[in-house]
């Protein structure tokens, strides 16, 4: 599943070809053929991403809401648009760009109080700026579950998956069993602040590095990464190598319905 900076790129990427103009709407698909009939040839006027959710806005007309779950996918290009198939359940069109998604989640024409609603179940986004990390705070420190699991709850904290925790902890050398409850503040502010920084680095770069400089392949002689998921980390689907800092084995196990990476030397309770 996209992490949240994929979902801020692309509402950047939609601000940035779309933002303004009437655009054309359409559904080949035919899942969302009936909203879209009634947003063609409106203004998209607003663009928001929270967490996972891409929120796409028509002048006075609602929002279109995103949600790629684990098959979504988009794909941007310059006009004129290649012809569509039948797995487009949304296009936009300019006279300049076109997006097309396939396979979301959720793809549905809401109000403004439901996108309010929405965004009020989810936890605070480091990449919003405007976003309290104190929110996620309140209910980290007083929660008897891990570390690990409370990272991938959206209503805790939105926007960071499976790769941004196991690679978050490991930065802060923090056990990922370690309970919510006996995180200090301090800790907090340093994982929220690096979250906030890790992520808006892969909304520049388009992909996930969490690797210090004087950890980079080129720095320490070894080879760089080989992975479909982008560029250099230190645990994630790392399992059974030896960790880069002190060689020790990453360990592999399944929490929060997905599979944790860590290292046991480095991260100790």
């Amino acid at each position: 599943m996209p992490e949240g900076h994929t979902i801020h790129r692309l509402a950047e990427d939609h601000l940035m070809r779309f933002a303004g103009w009437e655009v054309a709407v359409s559904s080949p698909q035919g899942r969302f053929a009936e909203s879209a009939a009634l947003l063609d040839g409106r203004i998209l006027d607003g663009v928001d991403a929270h967490g996972k959710h891409l929120f796409l806005g028509f002048k006075e007309s609602g929002w279109i809401h995103i949600h790629l779950g684990l098959f979504g996918k988009y794909a941007l290009g310059p006009a004129p648009a290649p012809p569509a198939t039948d797995t487009v359940r949304l296009r936009l069109a300019s006279d300049d760009y076109f997006s097309d998604l396939r396979g979301p989640t959720t793809c549905a024409w809401i109000t403004d109080g439901e996108k309010l609603a929405i965004s009020d179940r989810l936890g605070p986004d480091p990449l919003r700026n405007r976003d309290d990390p104190d929110r996620a705070w309140a209910r980290i420190s007083r929660s008897r579950t891990t570390v690990a699991a409370l990272l991938m709850d959206q209503k805790v904290v939105a926007g960071v998956g499976n790769v941004y925790r196991a690679e978050v902890l490991f930065r802060h050398a923090i056990d990922p069993y370690r309970l919510g409850k006996d995180l200090t503040r301090a800790e907090w502010d340093a994982i929220w602040a690096d979250l906030a920084l890790l992520m808006r680095e892969g909304v520049r770069n388009n992909r996930i590095d969490t690797v210090r400089d004087e950890h980079l392949p080129e720095a320490m002689g070894r080879p760089p990464r080989v992975d479909d998921h982008g560029g250099e980390v230190y645990v994630y689907r790392r399992a059974n190598m030896p960790c880069h800092i002190c060689g020790r084995e990453i360990r592999t196990a399944a929490l929060a319905a997905r599979n944790l990476f860590w290292c046991p030397g480095c991260q100790v309770r």
